[in-house]
């Protein structure tokens, strides 16, 4: 006995510390999971029930993930299920604690079923709600969220079930509503473990698209069990996230999935989604007629009115009989041109009279008159002072020659002394004395 003891502490304390040269003998290596395993606490689990099998006092059964591919085998002793209300069997939903084993001789693990429930369709219902109001309260149901669909959609993403009722039932109405809709369909898992990320998928790929004006995700009748996915967190939270407005159309109408409360807008079923996303074009034609129907009236109304005022407008004096304004502003004009006349005529001839007055006036004054009348300008000729008017008889002293000018012309002569008297003598005539022609003369007065 003290041999092994021996060789065993000389084996490495640790996993780490073996090597090629110094390895763990496999006994080793499961004694060390198993008291490893052993130490691992129960743990509740759910899961759905895929395999039972019973043998006698054990019963073996397989549990697969509700939301996931991931299955793990377990068993269960005979007693356990005995106590049971109902009767397990494939496809039923459970909770069990499961106690972690390791058999040490076959190496296998081991999934001991210490306690098993099954799950009812209450407690999926109060799961449901208690997840709702937990949505609910993030805000995710809001109604400002809710985006409006589009009127008319140019093309629809279809997310439903291979070859399923939904889909056809989606397809039919809307094409007999609207025959020119185009629809791009995912056909994915509706229920199962796959649903949630076949859906989600969908819905990302369909979201991302630009030409995808809105997205239906429609499913027909099920049991809770089988519409569970469509009350999934994730694919709830990734139908907020969207930017497309997305339609649900799960069901019947008394199924209220969590999706309907996250969609914008929920149809009672695939039938109903179909009407609700295009119109249809029987109603839009006789509406269209009937706006052009209304449309007419109103304007043929609008055109008797305006008739009725045009005709009320040409009925008036000015417009029955429009040149009598045109007439009254031509006498008028006549008529101030007449007086304009008359004014400018009387101007002119009041002007022309005193021209002739002021003309007469100058020449009654002029020096010419004053010749004519017999007076004549004597002027002394030659010296410093030539040219200059005989005022004063000093001045011709010395017998001056004189230049003497009449109404008829100039003449010349010499002055000689003057007289004693106020009345001068009567001058001689001389040999110089030269009288110029009358022509000569009266130009040279006229100048």
């Amino acid at each position: 006995m003290s041999e092994p003891q021996d060789s065993l502490a000389a084996l490495p304390a640790t996993a780490g510390e073996t090597s090629p040269d110094n390895p763990w003998p496999l006994r080793l290596l499961s004694e060390k999971l198993k008291a490893h395993i052993d130490r691992t606490p129960m743990a509740w689990v759910e899961g759905q029930i895929i395999e039972l099998n019973h043998r006698g006092s054990a019963s073996y059964l397989t549990l697969r993930d509700v939301d996931a591919e991931v299955s793990l085998p377990a068993s269960i002793w005979a007693n356990n299920l005995n106590r049971l209300d109902t009767t397990l069997e494939r496809g039923s939903r459970v909770v069990a604690q499961l106690k972690p084993e390791f058999w040490l001789k076959t190496g296998r693990l081991n999934m001991s079923v210490r306690d098993i429930r099954p799950v009812g369709l209450g407690d999926l219902l109060a799961r449901i709600e208690r997840l709702r109001q937990a949505l609910a309260a993030e805000g995710l149901f809001a109604d400002e969220l809710k985006k409006p669909l589009p009127y008319l959609p140019h093309r629809i993403g279809l997310i439903t079930g291979r070859d399923s009722d939904a889909k056809k039932d989606v397809l039919r109405n809307a094409a007999l509503r609207w025959p020119a809709v185009e629809f791009d369909v995912r056909e994915v898992a509706v229920q199962g473990v796959t649903a949630v990320g076949q859906v989600t998928a969908a819905l990302l790929d369909l979201d991302a698209d630009p030409d995808v004006d809105v997205i239906v995700i429609a499913r027909g009748g099920g049991s809770l069990e089988d519409l569970l996915p469509f009350s999934n967190e994730d694919l709830i939270r990734a139908v907020s996230r969207a930017t497309t407005p997305v339609v649900s159309a799960i069901g019947h109408e008394a199924d209220h999935p969590l999706l309907d409360y996250v969609a914008d807008l929920r149809a009672s079923t695939p039938t109903d989604a179909a009407k609700r996303i295009v119109p249809d074009v029987a109603e839009e034609l006789a509406g269209l007629a009937y706006a052009r129907d209304q449309m007419r009236r109103v304007i043929h109304q609008r055109v008797e009115r305006e008739s009725e005022r045009l005709e009320q407008l040409r009925s008036r004096p000015v417009l029955a009989q429009p040149l009598t304004m045109v007439d009254s502003r031509a006498d008028e004009l006549r008529r101030l041109r007449q007086m304009s006349t008359t004014a400018l005529t009387s101007a002119l001839a009041r002007g022309q009279d005193q021209i002739t007055h002021l003309r007469a006036q100058l020449l009654a004054l002029s020096p010419q008159k004053t010749l004519d009348r017999g007076y004549a300008v004597v002027h002394l000729d030659g010296g410093e002072d030539s040219g200059a008017i005989v005022r004063d008889p000093a001045q011709t002293e010395g017998g001056r020659d004189l230049l003497i000018r009449v109404a008829g012309g100039k003449f010349t002569a010499q002055a000689t002394a003057p007289a004693s008297s106020g009345t001068a003598p009567r001058p001689r005539k001389t040999t110089q004395q030269k009288k110029t022609g009358s022509s000569t003369a009266s130009q040279d007065v006229r100048n």
